[in-house]
C-alpha cells in the first residue's frame, strides 16, 4: 500500500494543477524535501499504526432513531447527520478496503454500525474531495439510487456520472456557492487540500468543506485540509456551528500543510465559531506513521474548554 502512495506523491511533484489552494501549500513540511518525507512514510512508522484486534461499534438502527438532529459517525470521514426528517451523509466510505486495487488498499479496523440494506432514502450526499479515501467509487455504485442528491465541488461530478449516478441529481459548486433542496442550505467552502485519483491528475478537480443549515441548526463539515486563515472567514460568513466536523488524523510534520493534527483542528473550530465538536478521519484506516489511537488521545488532553463528543461509530451525538 505505501509503494502505491509513494508512486502517487512523486506524480503530484510533476502534475499541472489546475485548481490551487488560498494559501501557499507545499506538498511537504517540516524542512523536508519529498525523498526525506517518503523514507520516513516508509521506515519511521510507529509499531501501533494498526490495532491489534478489531475496534468495537454500536450498532445503529435508523428506523430507532427519533431525535429531530443528530450525527453519527461511521468512521474516517463518513457520518450520518439527521436534519429534521431528513438524512445527509458525508464522503460515504461503506466498504472493507478503498476504491482500486481492492486488496492492497488499507482495511478498516472497525466493521459499518449497520448495513447497507437497511439505509433509507438520502436526501443529499455531500463530497469534500476525489481522494479514494472520501469518494469510494464501490459505495456510490451502491447506494446512488438511494440518494435524492449529490452535492460536489467542481469537476467532481464527472466520477458519479462514470459510475451510474443519473447527472440531473448532482450539484457541482465552487468555493462561497450555496444550494438551497428542501429548506436545507449548503455552501461550498474552501479548504487547504488538494485532489487526484491517479497518478498526474493532481489538483484537477476542486476540494472543499460543507456548512449545512437549516432553520434551527447549523453544521460544518471540514473535510480533509490543512490550517488556513480562511476558518476566520468561514465562520464570520457562516457561523457561528452548532456542530463542526473536523479531522483530526493522518496528520505528519512532513505533511502538515494539508493536514490537521488535533490541536489544529481545535483551534480551527474555535475560529469558525463552533459550539461542539464531532472528531473525525482517525481509527479506521492506516494512512500515516503515527499510532492509530494518537489522535484521540492527543485530542481529549487538548480539547479543554470547548463541547466535544468522542464516539465510537455507531453512537448517536445530539446537537443541543
Amino acid at each position: 500500500m505505501r509503494i502505491l502512495l509513494l508512486i502517487f506523491m512523486l506524480a503530484a511533484c510533476n502534475a499541472q494543477p489546475k485548481f490551487k489552494n488560498l494559501v501557499d501549500t507545499p506538498l511537504t513540511t517540516g524542512g523536508a524535501g519529498f525523498w526525506r518525507a517518503s523514507w520516513a512514510f516508509f521506515f519511521e512508522n510507529d509499531p501501533r499504526t494498526k490495532p491489534d484486534k478489531e475496534l468495537p461499534v454500536k450498532a445503529f438502527s435508523f428506523s430507532q432513531t427519533h431525535e429531530d438532529y443528530a450525527a453519527i459517525w461511521l468512521g474516517h470521514a463518513s457520518v450520518l447527520i439527521k436534519m429534521n426528517k431528513l438524512w445527509i451523509m458525508t464522503d460515504p466510505m461503506l466498504k472493507e478496503r478503498l476504491s482500486h486495487w481492492t486488496g492492497v488498499w488499507p482495511k478498516r479496523f472497525h466493521p459499518l454500525p449497520f448495513s447497507e440494506s437497511e439505509m433509507p432514502q438520502i436526501e443529499a450526499v455531500l463530497i469534500s474531495h476525489d481522494h479514494q479515501d472520501h469518494l469510494d467509487e464501490y459505495t456510490i455504485r451502491d447506494i446512488h439510487k438511494k440518494v435524492n442528491h449529490f452535492i460536489v465541488p467542481r469537476e467532481v461530478g464527472q466520477y458519479l456520472i462514470g459510475w451510474g449516478v443519473d447527472p440531473k441529481k448532482i450539484h457541482e459548486l465552487d468555493w462561497w456557492e450555496s444550494i438551497v433542496i428542501n429548506e436545507v442550505s449548503y455552501t461550498c467552502t474552501p479548504a487547504r487540500h488538494g485532489s487526484g485519483r491517479m497518478p498526474f491528475d493532481w489538483d484537477h478537480t476542486l476540494w472543499s468543506g460543507w456548512s449545512i443549515k437549516d432553520q434551527k441548526k447549523n453544521i460544518f463539515f471540514a473535510g480533509d485540509t490543512g490550517f488556513f486563515p480562511q476558518f476566520k472567514d468561514i465562520g464570520s460568513r457562516l457561523g457561528p456551528f452548532d456542530l463542526t466536523l473536523f479531522p483530526i488524523g493522518a496528520y505528519d510534520v512532513y505533511w502538515s500543510a494539508i493536514h490537521l493534527n488535533p490541536e489544529e483542528a481545535i483551534e480551527a473550530h474555535k475560529l469558525v465559531g463552533g459550539k461542539k465538536m464531532l472528531p473525525i478521519h482517525w481509527a479506521t484506516f492506516d494512512l500515516s506513521r503515527h499510532a492509530w489511537d494518537e489522535p484521540g488521545l492527543r485530542f481529549q488532553k487538548a480539547a479543554t474548554g470547548i463541547k466535544y463528543s468522542l464516539p465510537i461509530p455507531g453512537e448517536i451525538v445530539l446537537l443541543d
